[in-house]
C-alpha cells in the first residue's frame, strides 16, 4: 500500500500529511480525513490504509501544523485514562486555537490540494472526521456542496453547541448524504434532535445513530475507549456510504 508524507500550502503556511493510496497506479475518489483531538499518529494512519485498501485516495492533514509538526504533542503508544488529563492539559490550546476562521481556511487547501493529487479521479469527495475532527468534515462539506458528496462522522466532539456558529447552524447549503455515529454519551437527546432538525431543514439524506455500549473514542484501538464491535459497525456505515456517493457504477 503506497504512502506518501506531503506539505500541504496554506495561507499561515505548510501543513504537514499522510496519505495512502491504492497500488495500481489508476486514479481513486479522494477522502479528506480529519483527526481526533490526539492528532496525526499511527491509529490514524492505519486507517487512511484500511481505506486506501477499498480504492480510496486518503489525505490525513495535522491540524496542528501551525504550533509544529506531527507528532506535535507526544503520546503513549495506549492512551490510557490516567494518561488524558496531562495530555489533554497540553492538547487543549490547540484545540482552542483552531478557529472557525482557520478551519474554513484550511478546508479549502485540503480540497485544493487533494484534488490536484494525480492518484484522485474527477469527481466528488468525501469528508470524514473523528471526534473533534467530525464537526470540521461537516463544516468543509457545507462549505464546499458542490465538492463534496458524502460526511461521515464518528463520536463526534464540538457538532452541537451553543456557538452561532456551531456546525450544525451552518447546514443550510449542504448537499452530501452523511452519517454520524454516536457514542452513548456524545449528544443529549436535545442536541440530537437540534441535529437531526438541521439535516431535515437541509434536505439530504442521512443517519444518525448512537452505537450501543460505546465510549466516545471507541474507533480509536489506542484508547481504553476502544470498542471492536463498535469499529466494526463504523465500516459497515462508512464503506457503503463512500460506495454510493463516490465510485460511479459501471455502465
Amino acid at each position: 500500500m503506497p504512502t506518501k508524507t506531503l506539505r500541504i500550502p496554506t495561507t499561515d503556511g505548510q501543513a504537514d500529511a499522510f496519505a495512502a493510496f491504492p497500488d495500481d497506479g489508476e486514479p481513486h475518489p479522494g477522502v479528506l480525513l480529519y483527526m481526533d483531538a490526539f492528532g496525526l499518529r499511527p491509529e490514524l494512519e492505519e486507517k487512511a490504509r484500511e481505506l486506501a485498501g477499498h480504492g480510496y485516495y486518503v489525505l490525513v492533514p495535522n491540524l496542528y501544523y501551525r504550533h509544529g509538526t506531527t507528532p506535535v504533542v507526544e503520546l503513549p503508544e495506549h492512551i490510557g485514562d490516567d494518561d488524558r488529563p496531562a495530555i489533554f492539559a497540553q492538547l487543549m490550546p490547540l484545540v482552542e486555537a483552531h478557529t472557525t476562521e482557520r478551519a474554513l481556511s484550511d478546508a479549502d487547501a485540503y480540497l485544493r490540494f487533494l484534488t490536484a493529487q494525480p492518484e484522485v479521479s474527477a469527481g466528488p469527495v468525501a469528508t470524514i472526521g473523528y471526534c473533534m475532527g467530525a464537526g470540521l468534515a461537516m463544516r468543509t462539506a457545507a462549505a464546499h456542496p458542490d465538492q463534496v458528496a458524502a460526511v461521515a462522522g464518528f463520536h463526534p466532539g464540538f457538532l452541537v453547541t451553543d456557538a452561532p456558529d456551531s456546525p450544525h447552524r451552518l447546514l443550510s447549503e449542504l448537499t452530501a448524504e452523511v452519517h454520524i455515529g454516536l457514542a452513548v454519551n456524545d449528544l443529549s437527546p436535545e442536541a440530537l434532535s437540534d441535529l437531526n432538525q438541521a439535516l431535515d431543514a437541509a434536505g439530504v439524506d442521512y443517519t444518525t445513530e448512537t452505537y450501543p455500549d460505546t465510549l466516545h473514542g471507541f474507533t480509536m484501538s489506542d484508547t481504553d475507549a476502544f470498542s471492536a464491535a463498535a469499529l466494526q459497525r463504523h465500516w459497515e456505515r462508512l464503506l457503503p456510504l463512500l460506495e454510493r456517493t463516490l465510485v460511479k457504477p459501471v455502465s
